[in-house]
């Protein structure tokens, strides 16, 4: 098992002052920034709907959702069902249900393995699925409560976020096999791999603070004080761009990180209880999920956004995926239309 450790030394003289005044004014800009117009004010969302896909089961949480854009395909955690369904967004049919994936929070999909990767909380492992048939083909141990998953092509590992032990689980992508752990030193969020600077990316919450972690040696290189960020749990990058994107779940608050400087540079107001964040690299466009219903999206354009819209969209409307193929996004919530479960599919308006 492998244990983080930080390869950050301490500045001394001249740099120790500079890294102190670098501090000062990146706490000035995002408190200044974090005082922003709250995000109801603003313009309404340019979402169109386009329909609802019926969900089975009862109204009970969903999570995380991966698409196949290749194949059309999506794949959801109905976290209170302990299952995963399989939605087929050409025909707007459920093909099927995968039960019994206990707690089941994150899912992600790697068309290139014709895998799909699901956390079950409810007993600390990771569950390895044939996209095809929806078998069980490995699973393996993580830490306590495993939410979010990236994938790690170069070396062919998932990493699994296991929020209350404060780690990452690096695990084989094939046989489930556990390489090794990395411990962030405080509860942890949202976990996402930067292939331009071939690193992990980890929202460390209990912490406040952004970590990158070498995945060859699975050590922390370094570590980003997020001042004005309560609770940073979401986590989503634009690499070509060089940003990240973090939700502050604890204050409605979302930041952007610049990946080259490795600052903070500029906040902006979102619905209360910021979830679950997706990035339509095509449209440089961030959509951003919250607890409360409200969706608010950004435009991207030279590492800064511009706030599209935001408005609520639906009562438990916390989780987002776009497909970045025909930029509809989709949001699983408890009670559609028809009083059911659905699947709300919207297009961007043009």
């Amino acid at each position: 098992m492998v244990r983080s450790r930080s390869t950050r030394t301490p500045a001394s003289g001249g740099a120790a002052a500079r890294a102190l005044l670098a501090g000062i004014l990146t706490a000035a800009l995002v408190a200044g920034c974090s005082r922003a117009t709250p995000v109801e004010s603003g313009p309404p969302l340019p979402l169109d709907p386009v329909g609802e896909i019926a969900l089975p089961g009862n109204g009970s949480r969903f999570d995380y959702a991966s698409i196949d854009t290749g194949r059309g395909l999506l794949f959801l955690a109905h976290l209170g069902a302990s299952e995963v369904l399989e939605v087929d967004l050409h025909t707007r049919q459920v093909l099927r249900t995968i039960p019994d994936i206990a707690q089941v929070h994150g899912v992600l999909v790697v068309p290139e393995l014709r895998r799909v990767y699901a956390t079950a909380t409810g007993d600390n492992r990771l569950v390895v699925l044939d996209e095809d048939i929806g078998a069980v083909l490995a699973t393996g141990p993580t830490g306590r409560y495993p939410d979010g998953i990236a994938y790690d092509p170069i070396r062919g590992a998932v990493w699994t976020t296991n929020e209350s032990g404060g780690t990452e689980t690096v695990l084989d992508a094939g046989t489930a096999a556990v390489r090794g752990t990395v411990d962030l030193g405080g509860e942890v969020g949202n976990v996402a791999y930067d292939p331009v600077a071939d690193q992990m990316l980890v929202a460390v919450q209990g912490k406040g603070d952004l970590a990158a972690i070498d995945p060859h040696t699975l050590t922390v290189t370094r570590r980003l004080p997020l001042p004005g960020c309560e609770h940073d749990h979401g986590l989503a990058l634009d690499p070509a761009a060089r940003v990240a994107f973090v939700g502050c779940d604890g204050n409605a608050t979302l930041i952007t990180v610049d990946l080259t400087t490795w600052q903070p540079t500029g906040t902006a107001a979102v619905g209360d209880q910021p979830d679950v964040l997706a990035y339509d690299p095509g449209a440089s466009r961030l959509y951003v999920a919250a607890e409360s219903g409200t969706a608010t999206i950004f435009d991207q354009r030279g590492g800064r956004l511009t706030l599209a819209g935001s408005g609520h969209l639906a009562d438990d409307a916390h989780v987002v995926a776009v497909d970045p193929g025909t930029h509809h996004s989709y949001f699983p919530v408890p009670t559609g239309a028809g009083g059911h479960p659905a699947l709300l599919e919207r297009a961007p308006q043009n």
